[in-house]
């Protein structure tokens, strides 16, 4: 990894992308942010980043966000449950509301920014027009996807997010591109809305605990949304989450420094 590596963020005026773009940036690292809204990125990130304009539900705009890109960080998503950031269109009426709660095949007809368009089709776009020779994508998924029958993760899964997730997870490891799959619990902290540049540099965990890594999906709890940004860069720093798939939540006593190195070596192929 070199500051001569570029780095494309996914999700980046989201509260983790921010935070990821922030420390990479802070690292003196190449970014390049892929979005929708071109002045909402220019402003947020002060110029200091490259702006590429695309949106992973739409394949055919994500090859021109690509050239010389060596890493990807995907922190993208939408709410767990039907909000106004499903992008309904038309807007229901009250009565409407009903049918979307109870009928799947009518609100994803309805909506263009559900669980299944965003984490797992859109996904597997991004996966597809990723470069061949790509180090490593990263990719924020979500605790619980192997645990989708038991509380309480058959609650949040009861409009799919869970199943999105993994299939966005399934589309990375079947892909053959180098991947880190990092799966947060509840997540906590801020940014909650769009912060300056210089707030994002200087954030810190108002927590006071630790961070612990687990495999195998057993893991439930918080976790920061700072910690979750942290993981997303330091992994691609580190060969050692290099195919691996884990959860990250925080517990404990949090030590004056998170050792992310020796946090990386405890896990397992």
């Amino acid at each position: 990894m070199s500051t001569e590596d570029l780095v494309l963020v996914v999700g980046a005026t989201g509260g983790v992308g921010q935070l990821v773009v922030g420390n990479l940036l802070e690292k003196n690292m190449r970014v390049r942010v892929l979005t929708r809204n071109a002045a909402k990125a220019q402003k947020m990130f002060e110029g200091k980043v490259e702006i590429a304009v695309g949106d992973i539900r739409e394949s055919n705009t994500l090859p021109a966000a690509m050239p010389n890109v060596t890493h990807i960080i995907c922190c993208t998503g939408t709410t767990a449950f039907p909000s106004a950031r499903w992008e309904f269109d038309p807007q229901p009426n009250f009565f409407e509301w009903g049918q979307i709660f109870l009928d799947r095949e009518y609100r994803e007809a309805k909506a263009k920014n559900t669980p299944a368009k965003v984490d797992a089709e859109g996904v597997a776009n991004l996966v597809a027009a990723a470069p061949r020779n790509l180090q490593r994508f990263v990719f924020v998924s979500s605790c619980g996807v192997h645990r989708k029958d038991k509380f309480p993760f058959s609650v949040l899964n009861g409009f799919g997010v869970l199943d999105a997730k993994e299939r966005g997870e399934n589309a990375i490891a079947a892909s053959g591109l180098p991947y880190t799959i990092i799966r947060p619990g509840r997540l906590i902290d801020g940014p909650f809305t769009s912060y300056d540049l210089n707030t994002l540099l200087k954030a810190t965990t108002g927590g006071k605990l630790g961070v612990v890594l687990g495999q195998g999906d057993t893991l439930t709890g918080d976790t920061s949304r700072i910690d979750v940004a942290t993981a997303c860069v330091e992994s691609i720093f580190s060969p050692s989450t290099t195919g691996k798939a884990f959860e990250i939540v925080n517990q404990g006593t949090r030590p004056p420094v998170i050792d992310w190195e020796a946090l990386f070596s405890q896990l397992k192929q």
